[in-house]
């Protein structure tokens, strides 16, 4: 016996991934449906070999389902969420409308897999943003070994994160700076992103500070450790799809670059590819459809006491969204429904 399984906002980039990835993991689905708006009723998407069309999320009934992926903006989840919860479908939303409430677990599986468990409060579980949830996965394996104190982050991602029509800007853009005539002013980023990089990810803040930064700081502090120190610098790239970080962490105890390597070698949700040579580490391309979050340039930051540098890599689409997503699931059905 296995699950009736929803996902919604099916057409969009993480839906569709969310839709592939159930799929690829062979996730125990007896029924599945593909909700989206009304203006998008009828479209067809994959799951596997088959073809689901699109049901309209705002006449879907959620009593007798058990678990709905969310894959829509803050706005609409807050309007139907609740409704399914309510309905006694436990929601796994991939927005950010939850994931600073108390009462709402934030999880990333390979990190605190057993806060699933609080989904009891109001039926509902959330997704942490792209650029959180790669770090974790790299950080939480050396945090057990020698307590963080402090991170400084500068992260490198891709417009995927933005959505599709920050993708078709950034073709258009690079073809328009080609083709005379076909030139693409910025609609969806404040400056052109065609050849460019962007230090502005979400919205201002009045310490200066952009929302993309300070959820990374306060989302690692929820999902790993309150005590842990976070500044993060969140800059937007001319890459399709797979965010980058350049992170330095700062430890309560000696930690050895050879240690840390090991370390993450045997950790789950991790794979080192870290030769000091060139092309001896990983770029967004090579993750591109990937389930691992990659680390490379593991080395000694020799400009303190306990400091190690490290590169993360992970497709944002993927282990940022989707992936996650379909993990909670999984832990989910084997810790709480016990239905697959």
């Amino acid at each position: 016996m296995g699950y009736k399984v929803v996902v919604v906002g099916a057409t969009g980039n993480v839906g569709r991934e969310m839709l592939n990835i159930l799929a690829e993991r062979e996730f125990p689905v007896d029924e599945i449906a593909a909700l989206a708006s009304r203006k998008s009723l009828g479209t067809e998407v994959s799951f596997g070999d088959r073809t689901l069309k699109t049901q309209d999320l705002d006449q879907f009934d959620f009593a007798g389902w058990d678990i709905a992926l969310f894959a829509i903006g803050s706005d609409a989840t807050k309007t139907y969420a609740p409704k399914a919860a309510a309905a006694g479908c436990v929601v796994i939303d991939n927005s950010s409308l939850y994931r600073y409430d108390p009462q709402v677990p934030l999880v990333v599986p390979e990190v605190n897999a057993d806060a699933v468990m609080g989904y009891t409060q109001k039926n509902i579980i959330a997704n942490p943003n792209c650029s959180t949830a790669q770090m974790v996965v790299a950080l939480k394996p050396l945090h057990d070994r020698a307590r963080i104190k402090r991170v400084v982050v500068s992260t490198y991602q891709s417009v995927s994160g933005t959505g599709k029509e920050a993708i078709d800007e950034l073709w258009n853009q690079t073809k328009g700076v080609y083709v005379p005539g076909q030139e693409v002013e910025p609609s969806v980023y404040p400056r052109q992103i065609a050849f460019n990089v962007i230090p502005h990810i979400d919205v201002f803040m009045e310490d200066g500070q952009t929302k993309e930064e300070w959820k990374m700081m306060v989302e690692t502090k929820k999902i790993l450790d309150p005590a842990i120190k976070v500044t993060a610098t969140c800059v937007r790239v001319p890459v399709f799809v797979g965010h980058s970080e350049s992170v330095n962490v700062e430890f309560e105890d000696f930690l050895d670059e050879e240690e840390a390597r090991d370390i993450l070698r045997e950790a789950p949700g991790c794979l080192v590819v870290d030769k000091r040579e060139a092309g001896g580490y990983i770029t967004p391309i090579e993750c591109v459809g990937e389930y691992a979050t990659y680390i490379s340039r593991i080395r000694q930051d020799q400009t303190i006491d306990n400091g190690l540098n490290m590169w993360i890599v992970s497709d944002n689409l993927r282990k940022g969204a989707a992936l996650n997503a379909v993990q909670i699931a999984e832990v989910l059905g084997q810790r709480a429904l016990k239905k697959g």
